[in-house]
């Protein structure tokens, strides 16, 4: 079966209303704290994604027992010491750097060696954001030049301990919180302003853990070997998998889309914010918290006369997914856009900077690079024609989904390789963005 796509044609104004799949940083997330939980966990709405469903093939490996429903995953915990760990075991991570991360936060108290696996994109990834703090709580762990393979062996001696996150990453933050919870005594940790949906799940379960908010940062206390009971919860839709559907419809002609039920926590709105400083008009309606997190349904219409932008970095932590989306409306925006300080995008599923540098030069538009510094010469007639071809992109889900997303907007003939990608994040990618009326073979 052929592994790319072709796009011939723009796509025709729509005027509808779509879900999105289930967030996948929560799906991963609610998996791994039901595997901790004591009983049953049932989880509504989680992604079907490759991730997600090597979480669950994980957690298994170590012993706790999943099953699938018509409805939802039921998932049998068995508290905080609840993993079998008694001889070693390998656990293939896929492409999620979330979970490969967060897992490791869990296993500090296993009694035999572990080793975290992952993709060819995964295995360039640095590990040593995650590994060296967790080496603090007592954990040995070695791995390849700080990157995957990792082994771990945990200890019976867990100690706590004081950790300043520097990066704005929530995944080395949220794998020191994972290894807190199983450590006697109370972790202190300091950290950049990142998503936060593991101290909002915790808090949800009753978990002694307090989070004080500052400025550009959170002081974070966790309150170890605090067992919880399973749980119930029903993921809301995927902000970062809107995104491409909000900006397919503010670069189409005369469209207007509703996404139903989203998570727009505050640290993952980021692309909306930005969008609506170039002139969007992104509206959030009916919003509801549940169980701490903000749920939304998203209104976006097309917009015309889309200005640019001088980006604050304030924002680059919680739009960090959706920057290859925004490098886009700038290039189809009036004026001369900047954004600095994005070296975070070159640590992802690929050199994500690099990758849309290349792009934007190939479409024709004019970008100037200072090192992880960017300014974008947008062009509001921008209309492509001729051919072009997306590969070599490292297989990243997201280089492909944008790609789709400029040649149904854009114009042009398009063949993009690697359309498996999409299956470890967002499997309905294609078939949603064909309901909307895209031809693409």
């Amino acid at each position: 079966m052929k592994n790319h796509v072709i796009i011939n044609n723009k796509i025709n104004s729509f005027n509808n209303k779509i879900y999105v799949s289930g967030d996948k940083s929560i799906s991963i997330r609610c998996v791994l704290l039901a595997s901790q939980g004591i009983g049953l966990s049932k989880i509504y709405n989680l992604l079907e994604s490759e991730d997600v469903l090597n979480s669950l093939k994980s957690i298994k490996k170590l012993g706790i027992e999943y099953e699938k429903k018509s409805s939802h995953y039921l998932i049998k915990g068995f508290g905080l010491s609840g993993f079998k760990t008694n001889k070693k075991i390998n656990l293939n991570a896929g492409n999620s750097g979330t979970f490969a991360r967060l897992i490791l936060g869990l296993l500090v108290d296993s009694k035999n060696e572990i080793k975290i696996l992952g993709d060819k994109s995964l295995s360039i990834r640095d590990f040593s954001r995650v590994t060296e703090p967790l080496k603090q709580f007592g954990a040995t762990i070695n791995s390849n030049k700080n990157t995957l393979p990792v082994k771990i062996i945990g200890t019976d001696f867990l100690r706590p301990i004081n950790y300043e996150e520097k990066l704005g990453s929530a995944q080395c933050k949220s794998a020191v919180i994972l290894a807190a919870i199983k450590t006697p005594g109370t972790t202190k940790i300091k950290a950049r302003k990142s998503r936060n949906h593991t101290e909002l799940l915790l808090k949800n379960l009753g978990f002694p853990i307090k989070v004080m908010r500052k400025k550009n940062f959170d002081l974070i206390e966790v309150h170890g070997q605090n067992n919880f009971r399973g749980f119930e919860y029903t993921v809301p839709g995927d902000i970062s998998s809107s995104a491409f559907f909000l900006v397919l419809t503010l670069l189409s002609k005369e469209s207007k889309l509703k996404i139903m039920n989203v998570n727009v926590n505050k640290s993952r709105t980021g692309i909306i914010k930005i969008l609506n400083m170039m002139n969007a008009n992104i509206q959030l309606k009916k919003t509801k918290i549940y169980k701490g997190e903000a749920v939304s349904d998203i209104y976006v219409k097309s917009k015309n006369n889309l200005k640019s932008i001088k980006c604050p970095q304030e924002l680059n932590s919680s739009a960090i997914d959706e920057f290859l989306l925004i490098f886009l409306v700038a290039a189809k925006s009036r004026g001369i856009s900047s954004f600095k300080n994005l070296s975070e995008l070159n640590k992802k599923e690929s050199p994500r900077l690099d990758i849309a540098v290349n792009f934007l030069r190939k479409i024709g538009v004019k970008v100037i690079r200072n090192k992880d510094d960017i300014k974008i010469y947008g062009n509001s007639k921008l209309e492509l024609k001729g051919k072009f071809i997306m590969n070599n992109f490292k297989k990243d889900h997201r280089v492909f989904m944008m790609s789709c997303v400029a040649a149904l907007t854009l114009g042009g003939k398009w063949k993009i390789h690697d359309k498996d990608s999409i299956n470890s994040s967002f499997p309905k990618f294609l078939k949603l963005i064909k309901k909307l009326g895209a031809k693409i073979n």
